[in-house]
């Protein structure tokens, strides 16, 4: 997602379908994509189970829209995003919208979002269904931004592979063969007459096969280190002639 950096973002959140928690963590990965023009929050707040989300809309300058659940069963909140979104992409004053829901009936608005040229992000809890997640151009799992306790994730060959503690991730997917294909298949599709490909390209083009691919489902911070852990692939660092910066090269063994 390295090509979506900067956007201006409307961040609308279903506060029926998330939770409250770890809404700091959620803010601060929206911000390594863009920065919210405009955040607002629906639900119904005349019902007891939104107060958790009370106590963290001023601390996050998020604005609450009021949307009364008219019928039993019924998530009215759905429509009044919908409505919103519609407003905002016609007023023209952001370039991407970032939905927060785990509620796979946003599918249709996501599609068309992203009809209009915009960048979709989705994040939610990995109950979230899959037409909603292929819909985004990029989904992050809640999950994953929640703290976690330092640990050493299991590579698929079974060895330990060692993490920094400074940024301790939670594991919610395992490295399995289905993995190991979406990363050989990628590589070779991008591969140069040697058969090597450059990881910035491999992420980007992973991701739109599988917009929620993100190495920290599988406990690690970086790509890198997910395809160091895995003992079938080849780590070819270059030197790129500017201090301290290399470029680094993927192939299948």
């Amino acid at each position: 997602m390295d090509h979506i950096k900067d956007l201006r973002l409307a961040v609308l959140i279903d506060a029926d379908n998330v939770p409250y928690t770890n809404v700091t963590e959620m803010f601060e990965e929206i911000a390594k994509y863009g920065t919210p023009t405009f955040k607002r929050i629906y639900a119904d707040w005349t019902k007891p189970h939104i107060t958790g989300w009370k106590n963290v809309l001023l601390q996050n300058a998020i604005t609450p829209v009021q949307q009364y659940s008219y019928s039993t069963g019924k998530n009215s909140t759905d429509s009044a995003m919908i409505i919103d979104a519609m407003d905002i992409l016609y007023s023209g004053k952001v370039d991407g919208f970032c939905i927060v829901s785990s509620d796979s009936d946003f599918t249709r608005l996501a599609t068309r979002l992203r009809e209009a040229g915009m960048k979709v992000i989705g994040i939610g809890e990995k109950k979230t269904l899959a037409p909603f997640i292929t819909a985004c151009d990029k989904f992050i799992y809640l999950e994953i931004l929640k703290a976690a306790t330092p640990s050493a994730p299991q590579g698929h060959t079974g060895r330990t592979v060692r993490q920094s503690p400074a940024k301790p991730t939670v594991s919610i997917s395992k490295v399995d063969d289905a993995l190991i294909k979406l990363l050989s298949d990628s590589i070779i599709d991008l591969a140069d007459e040697n058969g090597w490909t450059f990881l910035g390209e491999l992420g980007n083009f992973i991701l739109k096969k599988k917009p929620d691919f993100d190495s920290r489902n599988y406990g690690f911070t970086k790509l890198v280190s997910l395809i160091k852990s895995i003992d079938k692939f080849e780590i070819d660092e270059r030197e790129t002639g500017k201090k301290n910066i290399r470029h680094v090269y993927v192939k299948v063994k």
